[in-house]
């Protein structure tokens, strides 16, 4: 049947791991109505063709409930609540009619009730189900057949729980899927920003610096041997840099960014100006400035044609106290992808830049100076911690 085939197909896709209860797990129960299969065949039965009809009746109406009860949305459809009331009418008809065997059917009524029924409405419902049964049973069997009305509420209730047990367990499962899924993708973005402006920064200094090294080497090679030798320094500092990024252990140094801006803003001729002031630092906010003073100075470096850039770190301390970082330029209106002088923040740099700032409490805004040149302001508590997340401690086994 259609339904069928559509509720078989939903609960292969919903409960992937085969150790979860479906709509199969309630089939095996149907067994308890071999009784009173036996009894219509062997005569013992009034009017068999109309036991038979509700024998099929029961087990279709049955088999509906129990395999949309495994997905909310067709739980709480109204064609199965539906089924369920009929199921409970076709019960007490055969359970009145025949008694004997066909009473075992109250606690597979008592198993759809449990599976389709959730809090709040699930003690009301299976006492009004258990109520049923006894009194049906004991109309037949007198008070033996409270043991029938027993099984009918015991079933109700102890599938409910497990059942509700099973898609809290599959919610959970879910749930830690989600955030590991986030979590990698927060890992990614911060290996594509770290990749990023550590390339940037590095290819644009070594680029700087061959430039100054082919121009020194005809009049003055010992000059150009040692634009050289910074050329394969930085090179072996970016080599380091990597590894520690793709590990996840890289801290960055503010200090060290500054030193390594110096050099860079030499070897392209720009004159550089750095004034520090304030109280020492968290690591996270050094780390954050200085990945700052790095793509500012990458910036100004490849787009500005500055020939001075200062450098201003500031800050006070106290509760609620704030360091600033300037960066300044006298370069023209160039157009630059990375931000620099006139490429506003929109570049990826200072994009990403911005976001890392912004998780950590802080801002950034870059634009043209007052009168020319560009300046990039970053603004953070000064004692900023950027929040870190680990895929792997979250990777779903």
């Amino acid at each position: 049947m259609a339904w069928l085939r559509k509720t078989r197909t939903s609960s292969c896709e919903t409960f992937r791991d085969e150790r979860s209860p479906n709509g199969y797990s309630l089939l095996p129960w149907l067994l308890m109505g071999m009784g009173a299969f036996s009894n219509l065949f062997q005569g013992e039965t009034p009017e068999p063709w109309i036991g038979g009809l509700g024998l099929l009746t029961f087990n279709s109406l049955y088999i509906y409930v129990s395999f949309r009860s495994f997905l909310k949305e067709t739980r709480e459809a109204t064609s199965t609540r539906v089924a369920l009331v009929l199921l409970g009418l076709v019960t007490c008809a055969l359970a009145l009619a025949y008694g004997g065997n066909w009473l075992l059917f109250f606690p597979l009524l008592g198993l759809a009730t449990g599976a389709v029924v959730r809090m709040p409405q699930l003690r009301p419902t299976g006492l009004v189900v258990g109520v049923v049964a006894g009194v049906v049973s004991v109309a037949h069997d007198g008070w033996a057949g409270l043991d029938i009305a027993y099984a009918t509420w015991i079933s109700t209730m102890v599938t409910a729980a497990i059942l509700s047990l099973s898609e809290a367990v599959r919610e959970l499962r879910t749930a830690r899927e989600e955030l590991a899924r986030r979590a990698v993708e927060q890992e990614r973005l911060r290996f594509s920003r770290d990749l990023h402006d550590l390339l940037g920064h590095t290819l644009s200094v070594i680029v700087v610096k061959s430039e100054a090294a082919r121009r020194l080497a005809a009049g003055d090679v010992a000059a150009a041997q040692s634009q050289l030798n910074d050329i394969e320094a930085v090179g072996r500092q970016a080599l380091t840099e990597i590894r520690e990024a793709v590990t996840g252990y890289r801290q960055g140094s503010l200090s060290t960014e500054l030193d390594h801006a110096v050099s860079a803003l030499r070897a392209a001729d720009i004159e550089p100006s750095i004034h520090r002031s304030g109280p020492p630092l968290v690591p996270q906010t050094e780390a954050l400035l200085g990945w700052v003073v790095r793509e500012a100075v990458t910036n100004v470096v490849r787009h500005s044609g500055a020939g001075r850039c200062e450098i201003v770190v500031s800050g006070s301390s106290g509760s609620g106290e704030r360091v600033r970082l300037t960066v300044t330029d006298d370069g023209g209106a160039v157009e630059g992808p990375g931000g620099g002088s006139g490429g506003g923040s929109g570049g990826t740099g200072l994009k990403g830049l911005t976001e890392r700032l912004a998780a950590a409490g802080g801002t950034l805004t870059a634009g043209p100076g007052p009168r020319q040149g560009f300046v990039v302001t970053a603004e953070l508590p000064v004692e900023s911690r950027e929040p870190v997340v680990e895929a792997v401690a979250l990777a779903v086994r």
